[in-house]
């Protein structure tokens, strides 16, 4: 086989090959991932949606900095705010207890904070401002008229045909097929996600006969094979996520980066932050699910817990943290960014 071609996805980003590095909220695409991505000649993308306006404008101007290569930022679609009575978290404070005694942490005195009001509408101002290359989405479809008319190329995320003849009649440039096998939060707006939980190789064709937009399969991909396999599908190129998080330019602490090393088996629940993602189980998973305790609503699961992970990080307890990952992470290889997207290529010559 020959290197990947380029397509309708290279010429429509200016990149060289028909690879997007997914963005992973939480740290991990630091814009020093993002900018070695795009300097190799794919696509980095940089997660914005957990930071304030002021770090994703920080953020943005470190990449560009970096680099001169055409980058994405992703954002949350804005999502309705949380609710959850006293009696709820109080439930699930009481789940988490045992863990805070085991690592000598006191029970909270408050409230999970809520996410502040319109951080969502202020995040895509600084993107629009910013006139950022690409721009990327999920959990729905946000305003995009001022993201249109700073320029920037529009992608978003899309679990089931259904969504992606949405996203193209919002007229989106790019449709990001998630499949099933993909890690971290499942992108799906329309529909329960146990309806929408669809393999690459059922999910690309079905768009392709329903919709002319190009199409970007991400799930499970971590070889050159993989990508071969996406673009024989139908598919104008890929997103890969967890075969980026061993390169060390990845913001991955060094606890969580070995726990995926030895990581074999993914789950897919709500019992992390409220919505469903896939991600490596631990002990941690397993008790929660064994609680039989609901879930707060997301992002606020994520919220009441995050001392317990903070301390987890400091007593280097794996077994304690978030570990978000695709069903391909037994093949996860620790090499620099561009030293992997030239492997990626170079595979596809095998």
């Amino acid at each position: 086989m020959s290197p990947p071609p380029p397509t309708r996805i290279t010429d429509l980003l200016g990149i060289r090959h028909p690879i997007v590095q997914a963005p992973m909220a939480g740290g991990y695409t630091t814009p020093e991932l993002v900018a070695a991505v795009s300097n190799a000649g794919a696509l980095g993308s940089l997660a914005g949606a957990t930071l304030a306006p002021d770090e994703l404008r920080e953020a943005v101007a470190a990449v560009r900095r970096l680099t001169d290569r055409p980058f994405a930022v992703n954002l949350f679609a804005p999502l309705p705010p949380p609710v959850a009575d006293a009696e709820a978290v109080a439930a699930m404070q009481a789940v988490l207890a045992p863990f805070r005694a085991e690592l000598g942490l006191p029970e909270p005195e408050t409230a999970p904070p809520l996410p502040p009001p319109g951080l969502a509408e202020a995040q895509l101002a600084v993107v629009a401002e910013e006139r950022v290359p690409v721009f990327s989405f999920t959990f729905g479809i946000p305003p995009l008229e001022e993201i249109r008319e700073a320029g920037s190329v529009i992608l978003g995320t899309a679990t089931t045909v259904d969504e992606a003849a949405e996203l193209e009649r919002h007229g989106v440039d790019v449709i990001v097929a998630q499949g099933s096998e993909a890690g971290g939060h499942r992108g799906t707006f329309l529909g329960p996600v146990e309806e929408a939980l669809v393999g690459g190789m059922a999910l690309v064709p079905g768009i392709r006969e329903r919709v002319s937009t190009p199409v970007l399969l991400a799930g499970g991909i971590m070889d050159g094979r993989g990508i071969a396999a996406a673009l024989a599908l139908g598919a104008d190129g890929v997103q890969l996520g967890t075969a980026f998080l061993g390169c060390p330019e990845c913001g991955v602490p060094d606890i969580h980066r070995r726990a995926l090393v030895e990581a074999e088996q993914t789950a897919l629940s709500r019992v992390l932050t409220g919505r469903h993602a896939r991600f490596v189980r631990t002990p941690y998973v397993d008790a929660l699910e064994r609680a039989g305790v609901e879930p707060l609503p997301f992002p606020l699961q994520a919220v009441v817990s995050a001392d317990l992970r903070a301390a987890a990080l400091d007593a280097d307890r794996a077994d304690l943290l978030f570990l978000f990952a695709g069903q391909g992470i037994a093949r996860l290889r620790a090499l620099p960014a561009r030293d992997l997207i030239e492997t990626l290529v170079r595979e596809g010559e095998d």
